[in-house]
C-alpha cells in the first residue's frame, strides 16, 4: 500500500499534470477564471473529474462554503446568470440549506453546490476521499471495472459497493 496525499485536492493545480481530460478542464477552469471568482468560498473540484474515474457526461462538480446562503444567491446570479442553462435552485440536502448552481461551461455542466459548512467536511468532498482511497488501493483493472459500470449507467457509489460487495 502507498501513502496517499489528501492536500492534493486544496488547489486546482494537480489537474495540469493529470490525464488529458484532467489537463483539458484546468485549462477551462483558469480561463474562465471560475476557482478566482470563487476563492472566497473555499471551492474544492469534487466527483468523478478530479479522481479519474470521469466519463463523457461527467460534470464539474464544485463544493462551495457560504456562510451566507442569500448573498451566494446574489453572487452567483451577477457572476454567472449569463451562462448558457444558468439555474439556480434552494434545496435541503441531508437537513442542511443548500444553493444548486447550474450553468454550462465549454460543453461541461458545472454545478456548484453551497452550504453553510466548511467545503472538507461537505459529503462531496468527504465521499470523493473515500472513493480516491479505495482507488489507490486497488488496480487499474478495478478503475475500469468502476469506469464500465458508470458507462452502463451506474451512478459513482452503486458502482464502488457493487464492486466492493457492499449493500
Amino acid at each position: 500500500m502507498h501513502a496517499v496525499r489528501l492536500d492534493k485536492f486544496d488547489n486546482i493545480e494537480y489537474l495540469n499534470v493529470g490525464t488529458e481530460q484532467q489537463q483539458i478542464v484546468y485549462g477551462l477552469l483558469r480561463e474562465a477564471r471560475l476557482f478566482d471568482l470563487l476563492a472566497p468560498y473555499d471551492p474544492l473540484l469534487v466527483g468523478t473529474i478530479p479522481i479519474d474515474i470521469a466519463i463523457a457526461s461527467s460534470d464539474l462538480d464544485i463544493i462551495c462554503y457560504a456562510s451566507d446562503l442569500e448573498e451566494f444567491c446574489r453572487f452567483a446570479q451577477q457572476h454567472f446568470s449569463w451562462r448558457e442553462s444558468f439555474q439556480l435552485s434552494k434545496s435541503i440536502i441531508n437537513m442542511v440549506p443548500t444553493i444548486l448552481v447550474h450553468f454550462m461551461l465549454a460543453g461541461f455542466e458545472v454545478e456548484l453546490f453551497a452550504q453553510d459548512v466548511p467545503s472538507k467536511l461537505q459529503n462531496g468532498y468527504r465521499h470523493m476521499i473515500i472513493e480516491y482511497e479505495i482507488l489507490s488501493h486497488h488496480d487499474e483493472n478495478f478503475r475500469q471495472q468502476i469506469l464500465a459500470l458508470k458507462v452502463a449507467g451506474v451512478k459513482t457509489e452503486p458502482a464502488f459497493a457493487q464492486l466492493l460487495g457492499l449493500e
